[in-house]
């Protein structure tokens, strides 16, 4: 397994990669993603925001990562952070840890970034994911409704988030 910064020619790859999201989030809870703006994944791409899960010559998972965030975060948007968004596993590869290998890898980035959080948000209703996130090591924080903003992709209109964070600068992995 490798994490690798995705390219334009994986645009394509990564939207399909939503599409078998959306459909498979529609068969476990009753809110799932609204389309994305091309233009914002493709921005992502040139800023180097968008990574990908090798297995040998195949994409296993996508996500993203920013560094600010500020819709969702209000005043904590201040703090060094990380911020993952949008992880994707193929139905072939689920079920093999990827989320835990994002946090291991958003920890030795996040140090080399000079971060003190990784950060992620999820719906605040859906207990079986929010249980997932503190299981896999985030602390949650609590829930938050985010102002509209164009900022945000469509399906955070009026959303109710919760909130998790790991504190990278607390722990060693050694």
């Amino acid at each position: 397994m490798k994490i690798v910064q995705s390219t334009v020619a994986d645009l394509e790859m990564i939207f399909s990669f939503y599409d078998l999201a959306v459909a498979y989030q529609k068969t476990k809870f009753e809110k799932h993603w609204l389309p994305f703006e091309p233009k914002m994944v493709s921005r992502e791409i040139a800023e180097g925001l968008q990574f990908k899960i090798m297995e040998e010559d195949e994409v296993a998972a996508v996500f993203a990562i920013t560094y600010s965030d500020p819709e969702i975060w209000g005043e904590k948007n201040n703090d060094p952070a990380i911020y993952i968004h949008r992880i994707v596993t193929h139905p072939r590869f689920r079920g093999r840890g990827y989320v835990k290998a994002i946090i291991n890898w958003a920890k030795e980035h996040g140090r080399r970034q000079g971060k003190q959080f990784i950060r992620m948000d999820t719906w605040g209703d859906n207990q079986l994911l929010i249980d997932y996130y503190v299981h896999s090591g985030f602390r949650f924080l609590g829930t938050v409704t985010p102002e509209a903003s164009d900022a945000l992709p469509a399906h955070y209109s009026a959303i109710f988030l919760a909130l998790f964070e790991i504190d990278i600068s607390a722990e060693s992995d050694q």
